[in-house]
């Protein structure tokens, strides 16, 4: 019998405070943090497609 997940609880914190960082790391952090975006949104859509398969 298959189970179904109804509700995805995703939370995450997110620090901005200025003092951490200087301003040419500043944009080279957004870039990576894009990255790690980009691959996360790429792999929760290869699990759905896969979902979908079943």
């Amino acid at each position: 019998m298959p189970v179904e997940i109804r509700e995805l609880v995703i939370k995450t914190t997110i620090d901005n405070s200025k003092g951490k960082s200087s301003g040419a790391g500043e944009k080279g952090g957004d870039s990576a943090q894009d990255d790690i975006v980009q691959e996360c949104v790429e792999q929760v859509m290869e699990l759905l497609n896969r979902a979908k398969e079943r």
